[in-house]
Order: C-alpha cells, then sequence, then structure tokens
C-alpha cells in the first residue's frame, strides 16, 4: 500500500479519485481503519492539489451503512443475504434458464457509466461479456459521448482516437454545450478547469462560451451567448460557411497546416455548408449574423483556438453531425493537431492500440430498427426490447454498475419493463431504482479497497500523466472484487472457453489485473515504463505536454484523415426539415449539472446533498410570468411521456422559453434503499425524457431539446409528495425529520 507511516498511529495514502473524469489526486489521512481526512495532493502532477467536493464522497461510500457488503436476494419477505457460491450459482443458472427457453439473445446486459472509472472492471468486463454470449447489449455511451466515438472513428480510424482542447495553451477557446467547471471536463480530462479557463484569459486571451444556460462557466467566461436548445447544427454550418466566405480556410496557417494535407477530401468542404448563411440561422439560433460573423473572424485570427462541444451538443437530435461540424471547424482553420488547438492525448497504456477500431450499424435493433455501434444498442430502444413481444424479446437483463431507471429517456416506461421481466440481477452497491428489480444483486468492494489506474480517461487527458494507487483498505474475506465477480460467472457460463481463454482467466484471477496493467504499460509509448515505476512515484509521472501527433495517429491503414462527407451530408435534409417546420414558441427542456453530482448514487452522500435543494425546475422570468408561476411554486412539467411536480426556481440564468432539470434525481420509488437520497429525493428528468426522441444519424438520446408544457399548481394542491427537497437527514437518528 503506497502508505507513509508516521510518529503517530495516523498514516498518508495517496491515490486518484476515481468519481468523475478529472483524474484529480487525492491525499488520504488515515488510521489503517478509518479515514480521517481527504485534501488534494499538491504533489500530483497533473491536478497539482486541486480537488471539487466529490472526492469526500470517497468516505461517505466506504462507510456507507446502506451499502450493500454481501449479496442478497429479493423474497416475498424482502431481501435475504445469501453466501458467495451460492449467489452466483444461482445468477448462472438463471441467465442459463432464460437463454433455454427463450434464446441466446433474449438476456441483455446494460453497462453503466462507473465502469469505465474502474480498473478491473475495465481490464475484465470482456470476460463476463464473452461468458454470456448475447448480442443484446447496451450501455450509457448512448446517452452521452456517442458522436465523438463515431466520429473519430470515421475521421482517424479509431473510436477512442479523440483529440482534446490544449486548454493549457490556447489563446482561444470556445465552448458550445459545455460547462466543464462542473464537469472538470468531459471528453477533455482537465482538473481545475476554473484556473485553467482564467490562465486563458490572464495571457490576453478569450474564452467564448455558447448555452441555452448562463452557466457556471459562462459566468466566468469572456462572453456569453444565448443559443435555442438543439439549434448547435445551424450556428456551426453557419460558421463553417463563414469561414470560408471570409476567406479563413485559404489562409497558409489553415492550408498548409499538418491536418490539411492528410484530408484528400477537404476540397468538398466548401461547399458543404454553402446554404447556411448566417442570416439564415440566426432568428432560429436566436444569435445575431453579425455575432456569428464576429466569432469567426476572432476564432481564426486568434494565435491559437479551438473548438469544443460536449454534452448539450451530443445529446439531441443533430448530436452526430454537430460534433463532425466541431471536427471540420477545427480541422479546416488548421486548429487540428497544433499547439493550443485540438490534440492527441498520448496516454502510458494504449488503449488505441489494443482494442478495436470500433463500427457502426453491423446490426439493427429488433423493435425499433436502431443501429448498433460497437456491439451495443442505443439505450433508448433497451424497453421496447423488454415489452414488445415476439421472437427475440428479452425476458432476462443484468445491469452492471448503472441506474438506467434514473439515467436513460423515459424511466417510467423502463422501470414498468424490469418489473417484468422473467430474471434480472444487478452487479451494484444499492438497492437502486434499477436494482430494486433484481432477483438477486452482487456488490463489489468500495473504490477505496480496490487498486486504480485511470486506463480510460488518461486517453483524453489535456496533459499527459500517468499514476497507479493501490488500494487503502484490504478487502474484507467476505467480499469480492467486480473482476473477481466476472471471473466466477465466467466460469460458470463458459465451461466450453478455448485453453487460451482459461489460462487468461486463471493468470488474471491470480495476479490480478495489475498484471494486464503491466503488460500494458511495457508495451505502451514510454520505454521502461512499468508498474514498478508508477509505485515507486505515487503522486504519478509526469509525460509531458501534448505534442504533434500525425499522421502517425491516425489507424487508417492509408495513414489519412477520411472525412466521410457522403455520410454526414446526407443528414442535411433532416436539418432542412428541421428549419422548416421550427416552433420558437415551444417550451423546450434541458439538463443541467452540479459539480457536486454526477452519478445518481453521489446523492446518498449527505456532504454532496447538504445545502439548498438542486433538483429545481429553473426558468427565466419571462416564462415564469407567462405560465403565472412564482419562484418557490410548484410546478407540473410534462412532455409526451409523462409528468412530474418540481419546485420553480426563477431566474435569469435561463433564456426565455427555456427550462432545465438536473439529472440523476428521482429517489422516492418504493423499495430503495439509499436513506439519505430518498430524504433528498428530488424527481427524474428522465420521467421526461423521449425514448422516441434520437439523432437518427448515430441512435443516441436526444435529451436535450425535449419539448414541455408547463402548469402552475395552487398551494393548496401540493402533494406532499413533490415536497421531499425540503425534508432533512438526521445523521444521528438515520431517519427523515
Amino acid at each position: 500500500m503506497a502508505s507513509e507511516k508516521s510518529h503517530t498511529d495516523e498514516q498518508t495514502h495517496f491515490r486518484t479519485c476515481n468519481l468523475c473524469e478529472a483524474m484529480c489526486g487525492i491525499e488520504i489521512k488515515h488510521d489503517g481503519a478509518k479515514v480521517l481526512s481527504i485534501k488534494g495532493d499538491k504533489d500530483d502532477p497533473f491536478s497539482k492539489g486541486y480537488i471539487c467536493p466529490k472526492a469526500t464522497a470517497l468516505q461517505d461510500l466506504h462507510e456507507d451503512s446502506d451499502r450493500l457488503s454481501h449479496p442478497v436476494e429479493r423474497t416475498a419477505n424482502g431481501w435475504k443475504e445469501i453466501g458467495w457460491a451460492e449467489a452466483l450459482d444461482k445468477v448462472a443458472a438463471g441467465i442459463q434458464s432464460v437463454q433455454k427457453k427463450h434464446g441466446q439473445n433474449a438476456f441483455g446486459i446494460y453497462l453503466g457509466n462507473p465502469n469505465v472509472h474502474n480498473l478491473g472492471g475495465m481490464l475484465t468486463i470482456k470476460h463476463l461479456l464473452t461468458s454470456i454470449k448475447t448480442r443484446s447489449r447496451f450501455s450509457a455511451t448512448s446517452i452521452d459521448q456517442l458522436p465523438h466515438h463515431i466520429v473519430s472513428m470515421h475521421l482517424f480510424g479509431h473510436m477512442l482516437r479523440i483529440p482534446v482542447p490544449d486548454v493549457n495553451r490556447t489563446q482561444y477557446m470556445l465552448i458550445i454545450g459545455g460547462n466543464p467547471l462542473a464537469s472538470n471536463g468531459s471528453i477533455m480530462t482537465a482538473p481545475n478547469m476554473r484556473q485553467k479557463l482564467k490562465d486563458i484569459k490572464a495571457r490576453d486571451g478569450k474564452v467564448v462560451v455558447i448555452d441555452p444556460r448562463r452557466t457556471e462557466t459562462a459566468d466566468i467566461a469572456s462572453e456569453h451567448h444565448f443559443i435555442r436548445p438543439a439549434t448547435d447544427v445551424l450556428l456551426l454550418l453557419a460558421m463553417l460557411n463563414e469561414i470560408y466566405l471570409q476567406g479563413y480556410a485559404d489562409k497558409p496557417h489553415a492550408k498548409n497546416s499538418r491536418a490539411a494535407a492528410l484530408v484528400p477530401e477537404i476540397a468538398r468542404i466548401a461547399d458543404f455548408a454553402k446554404d447556411y448563411s448566417a442570416e439564415s440561422v440566426a432568428e432560429i439560433t436566436g444569435i445575431a449574423a453579425k455575432e456569428i460573423k464576429r466569432l469567426v473572424k476572432e476564432f481564426c485570427e486568434a494565435e491559437s483556438s479551438v473548438c469544443y462541444g460536449r454534452m448539450g451538443v451530443s445529446v439531441q437530435e443533430f448530436g452526430l453531425l454537430s460534433q463532425y461540424l466541431i471536427m471540420l471547424i477545427n480541422i479546416v482553420t488548421g486548429r487540428l493537431d497544433e499547439v493550443g488547438g485540438l490534440m492527441f492525448p498520448n496516454p502510458a497504456v494504449d488503449v488505441v492500440n489494443n482494442s478495436g477500431p470500433g463500427y457502426l450499424g453491423k446490426r439493427h435493433s429488433r423493435v425499433s430498427n436502431l443501429p448498433d455501434f460497437n456491439g451495443d444498442y442505443p439505450v433508448v430502444a433497451m424497453a421496447d426490447e423488454m415489452l414488445v413481444e415476439g421472437a427475440g424479446q428479452l425476458k432476462g437483463f443484468m445491469t452492471v454498475a448503472g441506474n438506467p431507471v434514473l439515467s436513460t429517456p423515459n424511466g417510467e416506461k423502463l422501470d414498468t419493463a424490469f418489473a417484468n421481466l422473467d430474471f434480472m440481477v444487478a452487479i451494484d452497491y444499492f438497492v437502486t431504482e434499477t436494482s430494486r428489480h433484481a432477483h438477486i444483486i452482487l456488490p463489489p468492494v468500495s473504490p477505496l479497497e480496490r487498486d486504480h489506474y485511470d486506463v480510460t480517461f488518461n486517453n483524453f487527458a489535456v496533459h499527459n500523466v500517468a499514476k497507479y494507487s493501490e488500494a487503502l483498505f484490504a478487502k474484507q474475506r467476505s467480499a469480492k472484487h467486480d473482476w473477481q465477480i466476472y471471473l466466477e460467472l465466467a466460469k460458470r457460463l463458459d465451461k466450453k472457453a478455448a485453453l487460451a481463454t482459461k489460462v487468461e482467466r486463471l493468470i488474471i484471477k491470480v495476479l490480478g489485473p495489475k498484471f494486464v496493467l503491466n503488460q500494458g504499460l511495457k508495451r505502451g509509448p514510454y520505454k521502461g515504463l512499468n508498474l514498478k515505476q508508477l509505485k515507486e512515484n505515487p503522486h504519478g509521472i509526469d509525460l509531458g505536454s501534448l505534442k504533434t501527433m500525425l499522421p502517425q495517429a491516425l489507424k487508417h491503414k492509408d495513414k489519412q484523415i477520411h472525412l466521410n462527407v457522403d455520410f454526414y451530408q446526407a443528414d442535411l435534409e433532416r436539418v432542412q426539415e428541421m428549419m422548416q417546420d421550427y416552433d420558437d414558441k415551444q417550451i423546450l427542456l434541458i439538463g443541467r449539472r452540479h459539480v457536486r453530482s454526477n452519478n445518481s448514487w453521489l446523492h446518498n452522500s449527505y456532504r454532496l446533498v447538504k445545502g439548498k435543494p438542486r433538483c429545481t425546475l429553473m426558468l427565466h422570468p419571462e416564462t415564469a410570468k407567462e405560465y403565472g408561476i412564482e419562484d418557490g411554486q410548484n410546478v407540473k412539467v410534462t412532455s409526451r411521456v409523462g409528468s412530474v411536480t418540481i419546485v420553480a426556481e426563477v431566474t435569469d440564468e435561463l433564456m426565455p422559453k427555456v427550462v432545465s432539470i438536473p439529472h440523476g434525481w428521482g429517489h422516492g420509488r418504493k423499495g430503495v434503499r439509499q436513506k439519505i437520497a430518498q430524504a433528498h429525493a428530488g424527481v427524474s428528468v428522465n420521467d421526461l425524457t423521449d425514448d422516441t426522441l434520437i439523432d437518427q444519424l448515430s441512435g443516441n438520446a436526444a435529451v436535450n431539446g425535449v419539448p414541455v408544457q408547463l402548469e402552475a399548481i395552487a398551494p393548496e394542491a401540493t402533494d406532499l409528495e413533490t415536497a421531499d427537497s425540503d425534508v432533512d437527514f438526521d445523521m444521528k437518528s438515520g431517519s427523515a425529520a
């Protein structure tokens, strides 16, 4: 264990916080059995002492009395603890029973976001997936970053070859639909974004934010522009058109850039957006034509610049086309693979060269005919695959580190679907809104009881580093790591596995995932780097700033950038239809993120939910006046799929006719066993998001720009269940007060 004993019983442990993408280094004081404090590690070369409030939740999660420590089985009399051997045998038998009776693909699996924050899970999940032998796979990717993967697969030859903003050196950063002060990046691993953006301004640079909400990031930016939700595609098309009209694509630094020399189709981009003038999109987007033209001029004339778009861009009806346009803007202005522009990280463990490139649309979902990506169907297809009868109907299911009832569209429908399965299993810490439907829950150890190395997020880091953290606390003998659960199930489900597979599983069983990690380090780009060296440097090793990597970074055999113009140009017909049918009178719903929250189970941390209730309906004063809504009043919000009642927060942070509800709340469902979360239940925005609203090009969920209706509720009509945001949790008595 990477700990240093002091003259007292107090010890110090250094590790990486794995609760979000930022990879902040933390310093944990402990006495060998209990955490005493968690602070930022000032000697961490990446985060340099910065942490956000979420880091303290590592202690809360480890010590949570609601966290399961043994497998449990759902019975007529409630949850019953059972032994591991019995639980694993029953899970394997349940899966096999469903598949024998209804077919191999009648059993499905969903992988939640926390899987990619988990060393053991990342390196061994393939053994679980291959042993189940089902094509019915889903993951959080298709309600998040799927467009990034598809664009990178098309252009650069691999779904994980995603360039990130060189925020440490850029002079002009254009942020569209992103709030990195709340997320610490997101497909841009960058702790302390507040300071990084301040540094841009301090060196006479500029930060511009385009968002329907004046976010925390917009508050410190040089300027902010409101934009109507889901119209980013029009703004980006107009910007691309203006780049050519103003002659910036022909400037020497653009024409002679490394990237431009590698794009055989680049001449076709001159006409790609020719039908979208700044004037033609101004009214719909809400951004004046002169402002669009000025933004283009400033972006192109800056010494260095980068355009970055994130969740607000990805999870809308034109998410894939929009992310493609962002990449085109960076390419045609000479900003790809250039200092201060969009650059490729060079991680110590080369995930690109150790994984497949990805594919789109080899198969389509049974009911909604949506394309799979790299073997995963879109999450919006999940409920129908369970509810619609016929050959191939899902009858069994497994969720791994996911809570899709709260995190995917039309949660009520999915709730119903899970309740009607023949057999369900969850690999989860808690009895959640989703796992309460499981017949058996298999709980892994807490994050502080496992080793950690960020296999995934070093691949998106704005500075190259490597850091390994051994487990802080030894797990209980009766507990299992997630990777041990995977291997135990694989052994039971896949008894006829190839000899090489059995040998690989045996090696991991004996030596653990760190053996696989060490092999990855040895095969990586930094010669001589291995696990032993990382253990000797508990704060981490600085591997240097981002460097130019073209054409070596390209995974296409011809070492060229493939624009796939025809694929994306075909979607412009859908854009034209949107422009013609656009209804500017609609109230549109968007999500929002808070720095204290990114996954629903963090709401069971009393440190992270204390203070002013955050699950509110934000709306502009003009919108509130139009609907007779007062600040603090309950409002019924209705969409095509459902309705919720929520407290109004009247604020000019939002533009008129836009409302916002944060993601991940809605803990008031019966059967959930998370006392703190239930005492601060809130409502689920995904009881409003629509599973028929999708980006047709990718199958990604469109949860931004959902049409809704508003209705003010008179005080005497308030349902007590809607007032749960006012309930406080008494930590001493362990009950709601």
